[in-house]
């Protein structure tokens, strides 16, 4: 496969091809022109712009989740994450997936092909998604934020995961024990310790280690927050809690 030599990192789920008929738009040196007046983004076309206020608008708004997209296209290609039918299957190792563009990204896994490349530190990527969550690192751009503690996200998906720490929301339903959980990482977190070891005993090296993990199975929290009505199973999970819904506590940058 023929890869572009002038693709360029929008900030959007996909990435722009630019040809010389576009090159009215643009400076030279590849200078972003456009910028959002509602977050302050910029971008190298008018149409890449324009796109991306879409996302503000809710124009284009998945109605199972609530996520904002960019364009049709990309809403159909969303909504195909909550459906389970699986058309597309992959003539190496026969998964199936949701999406022809998922298949695509699938295949490079066995061909070992990263067609998409960071301009600054030349890290490579099998997919655009993955690019764009590592030129957050570069940029520090966080376009995305909570109206709520209004902390700020590089990604729309962060921060709707994010917005489950306010409402309580757990979409999330574990099929053995019926526990809900607000984020998927948890879910399979859960299923990976406890059902996957149902017949292995666990050793701990500590009784307070031991105590912490039995909680998992009896469900109890006896760390509550003093600001709200939400209590946590762990003191770190309290922690957490009250710097991403309160801002209290000190933020520790790795």
């Amino acid at each position: 496969m023929q890869i572009p030599c002038c693709v360029c990192y929008t900030g959007e789920t996909s990435f722009e091809v630019k040809s010389e008929g576009d090159s009215s738009d643009i400076t030279e040196s590849g200078e972003k022109l456009y910028p959002c007046t509602e977050c302050g983004k910029c971008f190298i076309s008018r149409s890449t712009l324009n796109q991306h206020k879409n996302i503000h608008t809710s124009r284009y708004k998945c109605t199972e989740c609530g996520r904002c997209c960019g364009s049709s296209t990309h809403l159909s290609t969303h909504r195909q994450r909550h459906s389970e039918e699986k058309p597309f299957e992959c003539n190496i190792c026969n998964k199936r997936l949701k999406s022809s563009q998922g298949l695509v990204g699938h295949s490079r896994i066995h061909s070992g092909e990263k067609p998409y490349k960071c301009h600054i530190c030349h890290k490579a990527f099998r997919h655009a998604e993955g690019l764009k969550r590592h030129m957050a690192w570069h940029t520090g751009d966080k376009p995305y934020k909570c109206q709520v503690c209004h902390k700020a996200f590089n990604q729309a998906g962060s921060l709707n995961n994010h917005l489950r720490v306010h409402t309580g929301e757990k979409l999330y339903t574990c099929s053995v024990c019926d526990k809900h959980f607000s984020k998927r990482s948890s879910f399979y977190s859960h299923d990976r310790y406890v059902h996957s070891n149902i017949n292995k005993p666990l050793l701990f090296k500590t009784n307070g280690t031991l105590q912490s993990h039995v909680r998992i199975h009896t469900g109890a929290k006896p760390y509550s927050c003093t600001l709200c009505s939400s209590s946590f199973s762990h003191s770190g999970k309290l922690k957490k809690h009250l710097l991403n819904s309160h801002n209290e506590g000190i933020y520790f940058c790795t």
